[in-house]
């Protein structure tokens, strides 16, 4: 259960009762001493030691670095770092503290990533600092920035408020943003969030990990791990808006470096040596990074890389991590595509979706989209890395749209099994409650079902809608979801009433034809989208341009089909809504294009989740580099764990 601080500035700060952090993993990491506070060595180098505050009170944010409300409150609180009663006498202890990187020192040792590493007992897979670079120019006058990397525990930590589980906490103490693996789940969200790399979901134990500041070493007055380990002085720590010695920048960017106004990060740079005009990343990232003079202040902007234009099917790749979200996102919106058809339709007229008139079908496609819900639902469960914490999913619905997502999910899916019950059973039910109250019951678990499909499609669209991820934030997103439940929706209860009613030798064409406009419309608002979606990720530039630049090459032909596919579903159910075919023939012709929506669907589906390229940290030609992992896997080099790259990438 976590209390809430309130600053100064009235921001809240969240923490566990009596200011206690995390005991485990969150706040000290593995390496510590436990039980007790750091232990620090008689001969601690002066480099090692946390310098003071230089008295500036905002950040270049605009906000205050003191970030207790009342100090007098706050004084006598331990961090229980460990279980450690003990507490800091550093007067700076409330100061939102950070870390200042010099990119002209650093000579790319990686000492920091092995400091840190030890320090909190990472496997090979897992780095919470990583140091990676971006290069230009050419022989012999070629230019190298390298550039490490953790949480730089910011003002405003988009990690804390998508985290569904509240495993996030900002303290007031050094303002360390900090996790706890306990209580997370593993959905991984904050990896999609965070635009530094910063949590690290680690597959293997099924929960996400991240850089603690040290904040144990911070409580003796000492630089984290990292900082210390540094063989060039490259890598400092103190208090925000403090440059270390000999230093004369606390810029809030350098090339390569994510748009800071995303989180409002507590890191600063310095970068003094003269550039060449682009800056290109050496991982597989189709990024480059070219000068801009902005209001006389030269800064570098993500532009596509020039990449080979020939077009490329790649369908092996549509396969991700990320699998049975495209079945749960696309099963979920048919159902309640479905259900809002058979719910409302009777109530419009349309007295042929009615229970009364085919009691049987009826109910059997309502427990059949019961059954496919719950299928799809145990199956985004088993793609937690914990699934039996699932329901920890309910813990932040101020503001993780995760949160709201699952909340309007279960509510649908409650109300509507409710109402199927109620509808197709009421023998069983009148054994319990009398009619009236059955009646009543049935008209509100119906209507609740009603809304809260929607609303919970709605939600399910925010949760996409990342600053970090360029691709995915964007309108269009919530027109494919919407365009998918009435197509698919449409789609399933035509397919089923037009067998019910042919099998009885009835006519199902008027039925089909009425079924066909929400088809179509769902299809028009999806195609619609899709084509202001690619003439924003054009006009933006950056990542988003990398994406669509991407959809266009690597994964060219299957784009292609995506479209010519979704074009073609539009001008059949159109067609058959207007020629209306009959008879064995016509039930052909709609199987025919109920498989085309179907695989177009699927298709474009996997495609929004590997075509996301994130505004994330350059990473190295070996490390953090995604060509390199699939590389590793094909080859097998993934099965050497020191390779650092997990054999399974799904």
């Amino acid at each position: 259960m976590l209390d809430v601080r309130i600053d100064k500035n009235g921001l809240a700060f969240l923490a566990p009762p009596g200011g206690a952090a995390p005991a485990t993993g969150g706040c000290g990491g593995h390496g510590s001493h436990a039980g007790h506070a750091f232990k620090t060595r008689d001969n601690e180098p002066a480099y090692a030691v946390l310098p003071p505050s230089s008295g500036a009170r905002t950040n270049q944010w605009g906000k205050e670095i003191d970030l207790a409300a009342d100090h007098a409150a706050l004084a006598g609180k331990s961090l229980r770092i460990n279980d450690s009663t003990a507490i800091s006498t550093n007067p700076d202890r409330h100061k939102q503290h950070g870390f200042h990187f010099t990119a002209d020192n650093c000579i790319g040792c990686h000492a920091c990533e092995a400091a840190c590493s030890e320090k909190n007992d990472l496997p090979a897979h897992i780095s919470f600092r990583s140091v990676g670079y971006v290069e230009g120019g050419s022989y012999p006058d070629f230019r190298r920035v390298n550039i490490s990397m953790a949480c730089n525990h910011c003002d405003d930590p988009v990690c804390l408020k998508g985290c569904p589980t509240r495993a996030y906490t900002k303290f007031a103490e050094y303002g360390a943003v900090l996790q706890d693996p306990d209580i997370c789940f593993g959905c991984g969200y904050c990896t999609w969030v965070c635009p530094y790399n910063a949590p690290q979901l680690d597959p293997v134990k099924g929960e996400v990990s991240k850089c603690n500041m040290c904040v144990d070493r911070l409580e003796v007055g000492l630089k984290p791990a990292c900082v210390s380990a540094c063989l060039a002085g490259a890598l400092d720590f103190g208090v925000v808006e403090t440059a270390p010695a000999n230093r004369v920048q606390t810029k809030l960017s350098i090339p390569g470096f994510p748009d800071p106004e995303i989180t409002h990060p507590n890191i600063r740079f310095q970068q003094t040596r003269d550039l060449p005009r682009e800056m290109r990343r050496t991982d597989s990232m189709p990024l480059v990074y070219v000068k801009k003079d902005d209001a006389g202040t030269a800064s570098y902007q993500p532009q596509v890389a020039d990449r080979p234009t020939e077009r490329h099917w790649n369908l092996k790749k549509l396969r991700s991590r990320e699998d049975p979200l495209v079945v749960f996102t696309l099963v979920t919106q048919m159902v309640v595509g479905a259900f809002l058809l058979l719910f409302l339709a009777p109530l419009a007229g349309l007295q042929v979706l009615s229970y009364a008139a085919h009691p049987l079908a009826h109910a059997a496609l309502l427990f059949g989209l019961l059954a496919l819900q719950t299928g799809a639902l145990a199956l985004s469960t088993a793609h937690l890395g914990k699934p039996h914490r699932f329901y920890r999913a309910f813990y932040n619905l101020r503001y993780s749209p995760v949160s709201r997502e699952v909340a309007g999910v279960a509510v649908f899916y409650n109300a509507m099994a409710a109402y199927s019950l109620l509808l197709a059973a009421p023998s069983m039910v009148s054994r319990l409650l009398p009619q009236g109250i059955i009646d009543g019951l049935l008209t509100l678990s119906g209507w609740l079902a009603a809304a809260a499909g929607p609303a919970a499609l709605y939600a399910m669209s925010r949760i996409y809608r990342i600053k970090a991820r360029p691709f995915w934030d964007h309108w269009q997103v919530l027109t494919s979801f919407y365009g998918a439940m009435l197509t698919l929706g449409a789609l399933v209860v035509a397919i089923v009433y037009a067998g019910v009613l042919f099998t009885q030798g009835l006519s199902y064409v008027s039925l089909l034809a009425v079924l066909a406009v929400p088809m179509a419309a769902g299809l028009v608002i999806e195609g619609l989208g899709l084509i202001a979606h690619a003439r924003d990720l054009e006009r933006r530039g950056g990542e988003a341009a990398a994406s669509h630049m991407e959809q266009r090459t690597t994964y060219g032909k299957t784009y292609l089909l995506r479209n010519v596919g979704l074009a073609l579903c539009a001008v059949l159910v159109a067609g058959a809504g207007y020629f209306q075919p009959d008879g064995a023939a016509g039930l052909w012709a709609w199987l025919l294009a109920a498989a085309l929506i179907a695989g177009t669907a699927c298709i474009g589906r996997a495609l929004f989740y590997v075509l996301v390229i994130p505004t994330t940290m350059p990473g190295a030609f070996f490390w953090r580099n995604k060509g390199f992992a699939d590389h590793a896997r094909e080859t097998g080099l993934a099965n050497m764990p020191q390779v650092g790259v997990l054999p399974d990438a799904h």
